[in-house]
């Protein structure tokens, strides 16, 4: 079980017209589609706390306040194969009941049922966590699962 929890289990991914975001516990992940030959001079990404801002060629692609706060120093971006870039931001919040809703303030929200889908998953990386022991990666999981799931923690071992 080497391989982190999301390569295990795959991820929830949410479209939006430029490409997808997703998250895990720690980090939410931002992958825009740009036209083939991008060069990394064409992208201007400025990433801090509560703010996001891409543009590709001059034009804005992506910009808002954050739905939560990131870590500023934690957050980079690539450009992969000149057709996408990739930005990974760190969560401030690291716990599973901490799961964006939408990637910016009132934009890019998950649809009800992905957002669901997003909850379980970071309920299940949770559990993995805690009970390393142990794969969660393809559990399915009901019940009570909002908010991070039960907590076990205070149960003896």
């Amino acid at each position: 079980m080497s391989a982190p929890f999301e390569e295990r289990s795959g991820v929830v991914p949410c479209g939006t017209p430029w490409g997808r975001w997703y998250q895990t516990l720690e980090e939410v992940f931002i992958e825009v589609q740009v036209p083939p030959g991008t060069r990394a001079k064409d992208v201007c990404c400025n990433l801090q706390s509560r703010h996001i801002a891409l543009s590709v060629r001059g034009q804005d692609v992506l910009q808002g306040k954050l739905f939560d706060s990131t870590v500023t120093d934690e957050g980079t971006w690539t450009l992969e194969d000149r057709k996408l870039i990739r930005i990974v931001l760190m969560k401030t919040n690291r716990d599973a009941g901490n799961c964006w809703t939408s990637l910016l303030e009132n934009e890019y929200a998950a649809d009800p049922w992905v957002q669901d889908q997003m909850q379980r998953k970071l309920t299940l990386e949770r559990f993995q966590r805690e009970n390393p022991g142990f794969d969660f990666s393809g559990a399915e999981i009901s019940g009570n699962y909002s908010k991070g799931g039960p907590d076990f923690s205070s149960l003896e071992k």
